[in-house]
């Protein structure tokens, strides 16, 4: 039974569907929350992403792959865009953009760089700039599931003014039990800030992340050069290996 319904899956998830923009959030000057409405959406789980595609009126098109923001939701889906200036994407999806206007969207994709529910083993998230997305629909998912998996989450970002989901992370650490959230600034901090501003360090792993005896399951997202700094962390400060999954990006975001 498996076997025959295993294409009908992944041909659901290869097809292209025209999404809808239902409303949209600015997070930042240059990072924008898409609400979209995907009609026939398959459903997916934290950590996937898209493939969206845009195509011209002389029919030239291109795509980039997106991370989804949230869980599952009905045929509702959440992507969340940091605009890079010489982007060829991405300044339309967070600018242009309008409510009602049509996107080609394929997925879900990717099934590695996932979060179950179902999982009580502690979690280690740690994001650097807008490799917060994926894990930020691990933290909602949590929520959403009234999960007890104790969850850690480490990110990592230029200044107070380039957070990503600010007020609800705010909330989450408030609200959220067992979920423990801490930011290291790069370049500037808050007025008062205990840690100077500065690189994401081993000791800042070791500081805030979970001991690696506790076993947890570490998920590191950001720039490919950030992603193999903090995993090659991990594995120093005693991490196993097979327990670390990374997602990375280029500097298209693509």
């Amino acid at each position: 039974m498996a076997r025959t319904a295993l294409p009908g899956r992944l041909s659901a998830r290869l097809e292209w569907r025209v999404a809808t923009l239902a409303d949209y959030v600015d997070e930042t000057a240059t990072a924008r929350t898409l609400l979209l409405d995907v009609p026939g959406w398959p459903g997916h789980l934290p950590g996937q992403h898209v493939d969206v595609r845009l195509t011209d009126e002389d029919g030239y098109s291109t795509q980039r792959s997106y991370s989804l923001a949230a869980p599952a939701d009905g045929e509702r889906v959440e992507l969340t865009i940091q605009r890079v200036a010489d982007g060829e994407v991405s300044p339309y999806l967070a600018g242009d953009f309008a409510v009602g206007d049509p996107v080609e969207l394929r997925g879900p994709v990717g099934g590695w760089f996932v979060w179950h529910p179902s999982r009580t083993v502690p979690v280690l998230l740690v994001a650097g700039g807008s490799g917060i997305v994926p894990l930020m629909a691990m933290v909602r998912a949590r929520r959403q599931a009234r999960s007890r998996a104790p969850f850690r989450l480490i990110y990592s970002v230029r200044t107070p003014m380039d957070l990503i989901y600010a007020s609800e992370l705010r909330r989450s650490a408030r609200d959220d039990g067992g979920l423990d959230i801490t930011t290291v600034y790069t370049r500037a901090t808050p007025e008062a800030w205990p840690r100077a501003p500065g690189r994401l360090a081993g000791s800042d792993l070791e500081a805030y992340g979970w001991p690696p005896q506790f076993e947890p399951t570490c998920y590191v997202c950001g720039p490919t050069g950030f992603v193999e700094h903090v995993a090659t962390s991990l594995v120093n400060l005693g991490h196993d290996p097979r327990r670390i999954r990374t997602e990375r990006f280029g500097p298209t975001g693509g």
